[in-house]
């Protein structure tokens, strides 16, 4: 039986966090991790925009990027506040009551900074605004401050695999950062070698029940896999880096006769009450019936909680997804 075509992705799952025990009988060598974590700093490092920081401690730690939340559960580092509203639900530090909660970058309460008094802020992304960055550092005016947002005309490859030594050397943890690259760009070299670049590709936004259209220079969710991929557009129409995307007329999109459709359903995240899915959406449209990916089933469908993500283990799970579909025949 040969397989279906159409890969909608699964929400990419949590990994549960390490309890560490311990007891007063235990011997003198079991503390050896402590002590080793504690003699670690001071040390100073280059963040992403060009900056030297040196940390003194990082036993409470502030952290605002998005695309290191899944890294800091998985590898159990002190957070004391973040914006828990901007964490996958399938990340286990989005309900726990102990990590202060900023909210939003839209509406930030900056007091639950204050409160925390970290030793330690990894800022980013959407914080990364001079308004939200100033106020976090207003926030926290003692803490080391390193920031992830890196330059504008640097590469995703090359931004994954430098912030990620970053924070290895933050954090101690240099052998699992270049493991994660290590993984990221066999998942890349995957992708490339089943990818055939004489089919065109699209990549589409679904949000608020409408189908939008992602640009491949700087569209949300598929244009940095057009980046890391070279794929072929099937229209390559101007458009913003809109997080809804960019409207343009289902006869046009359809008209494009894209091999392969490469989707983020924004609503599958931070869609309000009852929604459909962009699976759905697609492959009821009568206007995008006739197109070769609806028609083959060559719909790829991005992780559900992709938008909020967007870290490398969500790369490495697309990445790997559209490895599977391209070698479809």
């Amino acid at each position: 039986m040969s397989m279906p075509r159409t890969l909608a992705a699964a929400a990419f799952g949590a990994v549960s966090l390490l309890a560490l025990a311990g007891c007063s009988s235990a011997p003198a060598d079991a503390e050896a991790p402590e002590t080793a974590a504690e003699d670690y700093y001071p040390i100073t490092v280059t963040d992403m925009a060009g900056n030297e920081v040196t940390i003194e401690s990082a036993e409470s730690v502030a952290i605002t990027d998005n695309r290191f939340f899944q890294l800091a559960a998985d590898w159990d580092l002190p957070i004391s506040v973040a914006p828990r509203d901007l964490m996958s639900p399938e990340n286990p530090l989005a309900d726990d009551e102990e990590i202060l909660n900023i909210g939003t970058h839209s509406e930030p309460d900056f007091e639950q900074i204050v409160a925390a008094d970290p030793d330690l802020v990894i800022n980013g992304y959407r914080f990364s605004g001079e308004e939200n960055a100033q106020g976090v550092q207003d926030a926290a005016p003692d803490a080391a401050f390193v920031e992830m947002t890196g330059p504008e005309d640097q590469s995703v490859d090359e931004y994954v695999a430098e912030s990620l030594t970053l924070m290895g050397e933050v954090f101690d943890r240099k052998d699992e950062a270049a493991a994660l690259i290590e993984e990221f760009q066999a998942a890349v070299d995957g992708a490339k070698a089943a990818y055939d670049a004489d089919s065109t590709v699209m990549g589409l936004i679904t949000s608020g029940g409408e189908i939008n259209y992602a640009n491949p220079i700087d569209g949300r969710g598929s244009s940095i896999f057009f980046d890391l991929l070279d794929l072929t557009p099937a229209l390559d129409a101007e458009g913003s880096e809109n997080h809804t995307g960019d409207s343009v007329s289902l006869e046009a999109l359809a008209g494009a006769n894209a091999d392969h459709l490469i989707v983020l359903d924004r609503d599958a995240a931070v869609g309000e009450g009852e929604v459909t899915p962009a699976l759905d959406l697609i492959n009821s449209s009568a206007a995008l019936a006739n197109v070769p990916a609806v028609t083959n089933e060559s719909i790829y469908v991005f992780p559900a909680d992709y938008y909020l993500t967007e870290d490398v283990f969500a790369y490495t799970t697309v990445l790997n997804g559209l490895a599977d579909l391209f070698a479809q025949k």
